[in-house]
């Protein structure tokens, strides 16, 4: 157990908030992205409607608490959770929120959650070196960093496949007032399905500073305040947007119909679900990348911006190692002072 002030508690908590904010912030853009591109929302609508299921995935975790495997996986299954002081946790907070408003600024849709995930591995091997690794939990991560994205690509082309097929015989008129309903309804369900996995991040974070410093006894267990905390944090954040994000996510990489909006956002639906009851702390932006690629690919390949989704790929490859190495540099910066 470490000794920590209370006031330099309630300090790394806020942080761990902030970054949560910023979370939702930067990843405001998987869950309206497509509504916004082709217009079924307004940008502000947009961003309240997913601000607010965001919000609601809380209310999920109470009614399903298996929900919650994620901040378990985050608190003890990447680093052991004994060897986690305060130092790594601040280390770890700075090094992903260093990258999250890196590619904030540079309009790439990184992953807020794998930025996390590299800040913490990289303050925990400054700490205590390889040996405090939970290579269990950081395989499985790894994993999904390539599986999640592939996965969310063919998933929405069999969508968009099975469902151009159960449609073929409405008229046109028809078949789009069907897909905008639909559309808006995978929206909503993929917001909350974002809100659920990456708010969990954070309470992993929080929960496990909490462990290593004496103030929470017995089980690993998210405590109550905490799970509301970081879903007021993250659904604020949604709710101021990330425009530059948005625009790379909804048009740039491939112009989307509602049909194919639809089709994205079951997709990254079905696939963030799953990761959340298999307790994987998955990207949301890698998942429906993946998901708006497949949409886009359904329809004829050459729709789809290989060069902007090439760019995001390689912004994919470094996340974890940069945010690993600024974790690193400023958990070694806390042994100074």
């Amino acid at each position: 157990m470490h000794d920590l002030a209370f006031p330099l508690l309630v300090g790394l908590i806020l942080v761990a908030l902030a970054f949560d904010f910023l979370n939702g912030l930067h990843d405001a853009a998987n869950s309206i992205a497509t509504v916004v591109s082709t217009r079924l929302l307004k940008p502000v609508h947009a961003v309240l409607f997913a601000g607010v299921f965001n919000f609601a995935a809380y209310f999920l975790t109470i009614t399903f608490p298996s929900l919650h495997k994620v901040a378990s996986t985050i608190g003890q299954g990447l680093i052991d959770k004994n060897m986690v002081t305060p130092g790594v946790v601040f280390g770890a907070l700075i090094g992903a929120m260093f990258w999250n408003i890196v590619t904030w600024l540079k309009g790439i849709p990184s992953s807020s959650s794998h930025a996390l995930v590299g800040g913490i591995i990289g303050a925990g091997v400054a700490h205590a070196g390889m040996t405090g690794i939970q290579w269990n939990g950081l395989n499985k991560t790894l994993i999904a960093i390539v599986l999640s994205p592939v996965l969310g690509m063919i998933l929405s082309m069999l969508i968009m496949l099975a469902t151009s097929w159960m449609f073929s015989r409405a008229s046109n008129r028809g078949a789009e007032r069907s897909f905008r309903v639909l559309h808006l309804i995978s929206s909503g369900t993929y917001s909350l399905s974002h809100g659920l996995n990456d708010a969990q991040k954070t309470m992993g974070v929080i929960t496990v500073l909490l462990f290593s410093t004496g103030y929470l006894h017995g089980k690993f267990e998210v405590p109550h305040w905490v799970a509301i905390s970081c879903y007021i944090a993250m659904g604020l954040g949604t709710l101021m947007g990330g425009w530059k994000i948005i625009e790379t996510m909804g048009s740039r990489i491939t112009k989307l119909s509602q049909h194919q909006g639809f089709s994205a956002s079951a997709g990254g639906t079905i696939m963030v679900f799953t990761a959340s009851l298999l307790g994987i702390p998955v990207s949301t932006t890698h998942t429906i990348t993946g998901c708006v690629i497949g949409a886009g690919v359904a329809k004829r390949a050459s729709a789809v911006r290989w060069g902007v989704a090439g760019d995001v790929v390689v912004a994919w490859i470094v996340t974890i190692p940069a945010s690993a190495a600024v974790g690193a540099v400023f958990y070694l910066l806390t042994t100074l002072f």
